[in-house]
């Protein structure tokens, strides 16, 4: 004879086993992992923005061809004697640099702008410490979430190519008649700085929720604002390689003139070198006009995407392009101020700190389009 059931019995549980706990402690040390990772990333991004800042400086300065060899162990280790001092001072001297602009110097010049591509390299030997740190530590201790072992491993993959990739570039100046480094190398170099920034940004975001809240919110994604934003993206690379040009030349320090270049719109003897294709690296007009038109262009583009943003029914989406859009603004005005100024470098390096702000927010706009924060009715409203 079966026994009575209560009524507060739940169906299908007489007989059966118990039911396991949930897995509280492994969904708590996840959150804890994503945690300490994110932090872990936050101290690299930082790092790594230090290292575009004074890597600006370094060029802002003359900076960059001090040092004439790549030591990526020994280097580590300044002169430490008036002799270690002379001997690299007179490697110094034997580069194009020294005997077509610096002849002269002292060594007291010299040991300025040495102390400025010392704590240049000096900076990316501690961003690639901080990050295998962090790494193995992490491997070790397995917890790291699955899937990202091959996204943070890329970035220190990343960082030693952006070793490799700034030799390359400071060698473009040690022979023949340049006197600085190639401008091409130069936007080659910046621009991986900020692909690598953009990927820690990216992961940052991505941590500071949990997978299942980002599971979720990616079925509430605005398609058509992920896609502007990839263009914006786009847009705002091609400007900051376009920027390293600029850089690379010193063309920002001519034409100081606005609207107008030397009275006109287009710049005069713009094409005068030959072969042709010289004139997009090498003519300081040519290079800061183009500068200038894909400046406008990212403008009234980020414009029309922050009007297509106030039709997202996300308060937080919304707000993400307004800072977009504000940023936008005022880094169209500091890189007005810093050519009619001949770009003096508290100006250049506030556009350069200018670009790496607004590059972070378009980069946070979409990811906000891309996975929307749930929000209450009372917030969609606003």
């Amino acid at each position: 004879m079966s026994r009575k059931r209560s009524i507060f019995e739940e169906v299908g549980t007489a007989g059966a086993s118990p039911r396991p706990a949930p897995q509280g402690g492994l969904i708590g040390r996840d959150r804890g992992a994503r945690r300490q990772i994110r932090l872990w990333l936050i101290l690299l991004f930082l790092l790594v923005a230090v290292m575009i800042l004074v890597g600006g400086l370094t060029r802002l300065t003359d900076s960059g061809l001090a040092i004439t060899e790549w030591k990526p162990v020994r280097g580590a280790i300044p002169p430490l004697s008036e002799a270690d001092w002379q001997a690299e001072f007179e490697a110094y001297k034997e580069i194009p640099e020294y005997q077509l602009q610096n002849r002269g110097m002292s060594l007291a010049e010299f040991k300025a702008i040495y102390w400025w591509e010392w704590g240049h390299r000096q900076l990316g030997r501690m961003i690639g410490l901080v990050w295998a740190v962090g790494f193995l530590a992490f491997l070790a201790s397995r917890r790291i979430p699955p899937g990202w072992t091959g996204r943070l491993l890329a970035l220190g993959l990343l960082g030693g190519l952006q070793g490799a990739i700034g030799w390359w570039m400071v060698s473009s100046g040690l022979g023949g008649e340049m006197l600085d480094v190639a401008s091409y190398r130069l936007a080659i170099h910046l621009g991986l700085a900020f692909v690598i920034l953009g990927l820690i940004a990216w992961m940052v975001f991505t941590l500071g929720r949990s997978e299942a809240e980002l599971l979720q919110a990616r079925r509430a994604k605005e398609p058509r604002l992920v896609r502007l934003g990839g263009w914006m993206l786009g847009l705002l690379f091609v400007q900051i390689l376009l920027g390293a040009l600029v850089a690379g030349i010193d063309a920002g320090r001519g034409y100081t003139d606005w609207p107008l270049m030397a009275g006109q719109f287009f710049p005069p003897d713009a094409f005068d070198l030959r072969p042709l294709w010289r004139n997009f690296f090498e003519d300081d007009g040519l290079v800061q006009f183009i500068h200038r038109m894909w400046g406008y262009l990212v403008f009234l583009f980020g414009l029309w995407l922050w009007r297509v943003s106030r039709a997202s029914g996300n308060m937080a989406t919304r707000r993400a392009f307004d800072w977009m859009a504000v940023m936008l603004f005022g880094q169209l005005v500091l890189g007005i101020g810093t050519v009619m100024y001949s770009a003096p470098v508290h100006l250049a390096l506030l556009h350069q700190l200018g670009a790496v702000a607004l590059w972070v927010l378009a980069l946070r706009a979409r990811h906000l389009a891309l996975f929307p924060p749930a929000q209450s009715l009372r917030g969609a409203g606003a």
